[in-house]
């Protein structure tokens, strides 16, 4: 099979190196790729977001028997949808299923509909009645633009003073876009031991009537060192939740996993591909922070590489609705992802700085956002490599990562030193 990954950064990477595995599959291409990418596929240089760009390809492509849709923005547009309609087979869900990480605001109202356990929240479109709302409310809060941010249009604010000035920030300066047009503000929830909670990421493949979570991991969301600094779209990751146990997965699948495949199903949106669940350990159990609509970024870096069953698999059983069918296996161990970011990211940066990589032993380096000019590696983004490393356990797979990215510089390059040691007692 000849196989298309929609996307340009260290998830489509990641994605890649699976399929690479397969024995099933003959030749990888990217759009619109990376200097990573282009190591192992051909990168297409085709804007992705650009429909009309992205059917006259594939219509000029019939070789291409299979195409994954990875990033939430050509997902939310229904890129998947004018695929199908020209006849052609993907992973990833529809345009009226991805909605569930399209519009945080459905997501909250689905959940409320459902029963499905989350943090109590309000939507509001308009200003000065969700400024009334945080005066009356009080502090702590959480403000979520409610369209799509590239993981940052969420502001975690610890007084009234904080939310009024995100709430001016997201909706008066449209600090994210029109994605702040409509905010969702909700109670900051409190986890069992740290503040302002212990967050598990669980990815799990469905075809609307099958749902399989994927072995989980733990994002580190803040710029800098013991979680201070901007929200990020994802500093490193670690695999698995030392608090994730088989009881608590049962647990979870009953309550929240399976009652959101059914709630979608029910709206009229069955949901295919991956969903993603940012669930939060709190003293009244498990509850649901977000969902998106794909594989995450950094996370699928620490979980793929885990999978022995071959991915090209599990992609065809769910576009076929065939997932009971399948076995999905898992090595043991750990797996931990550093980011290594340009200075200045999530904010301003400078793209272009060369990027000069040594000996990096066993670890595996995932491209996000890099580019080859006159025949030199360059950063071409904010996040900019990920060094992944497996071991035994967490400690001794983050130990590789750090001591391979020793070898890897460029000017001004940002990295945090922390990855892995938040959980380290479980």
């Amino acid at each position: 099979m000849n196989v298309l990954v929609v996307g340009n950064g260290g998830r489509e990477h990641a994605i890649l190196l699976a399929l690479r595995k397969s024995k099933r599959v003959e030749k990888l291409y990217c759009m619109k790729g990376n200097a990573g990418t282009a190591e192992i596929a051909e990168n297409v240089d085709v804007d992705y977001m650009n429909v009309e760009a992205v059917k006259d390809y594939v219509s000029a492509h019939p070789e291409i028997d299979y195409y994954v849709v990875a990033p939430d923005d050509p997902l939310a547009i229904g890129l998947v949808d004018e695929l199908e309609a020209m006849g052609k087979r993907c992973f990833g869900p529809r345009k009226n299923a991805a909605i569930i990480e399209a519009s945080k605001a459905f997501a909250k109202e689905l959940m409320k509909k459902y029963k499905i356990p989350t943090a109590e929240s309000e939507t509001f479109e308009d200003y000065s009645k969700a400024l009334e709302y945080i005066r009356k409310k009080g502090a702590p809060l959480v403000l979520k633009a409610d369209g799509l941010a590239l993981g940052k249009g969420v502001l975690i604010c610890e007084t009234i003073e904080q939310a009024e000035e995100g709430l001016k920030e997201i909706m008066l300066d449209k600090a994210f876009g029109a994605a702040g047009n409509k905010i969702v503000i909700e109670e900051l929830m409190r986890g069992l031991r740290y503040t302002p909670g212990e967050e598990v990421s669980v990815l799990a493949f469905t075809d609307g009537k099958t749902i399989i979570p994927m072995i989980t991991s733990c994002d580190h969301k803040r710029s800098g060192d013991g979680d201070k600094g901007l929200n990020t779209g994802g500093m490193g990751t670690f695999s698995p939740c030392p608090f994730w146990n088989e009881k608590l997965e049962k647990q979870v699948l009953k309550t929240i996993m399976i009652p959101t495949m059914k709630a979608m199903n029910a709206e009229g949106r069955t949901f295919k591909g991956c969903l993603y669940f940012g669930l939060m350990r709190t003293d009244k159990g498990m509850k649901v922070v977000e969902y998106n609509s794909r594989f995450g970024d950094p996370e699928t870096q620490v979980v793929l590489p885990m999978l022995k069953t071959d991915l090209m698999d599990i992609f065809e059983a769910v576009t076929e609705g065939k997932l009971s069918d399948i076995k999905i296996e898992w090595e043991e161990g750990a797996c931990v992802c550093v980011v290594l970011a340009s200075g200045g990211y999530p904010v301003s940066y400078v793209k272009g700085k060369e990027i000069t990589i040594g000996e990096t032993g066993n670890a595996q380096i995932v491209h996000a956002g890099t580019a080859v000019k006159d025949g030199r590696l360059v950063t071409a983004g904010g996040r900019v490599l990920g060094v992944v490393a497996k071991g035994k356990d967490i400690e001794e797979a983050r130990l590789k990562a750090y001591s391979a990215v020793e070898n890897i510089n460029w000017e001004n390059m940002h990295y945090r030193k922390d990855i892995g040691v938040k959980y380290r007692e479980g």
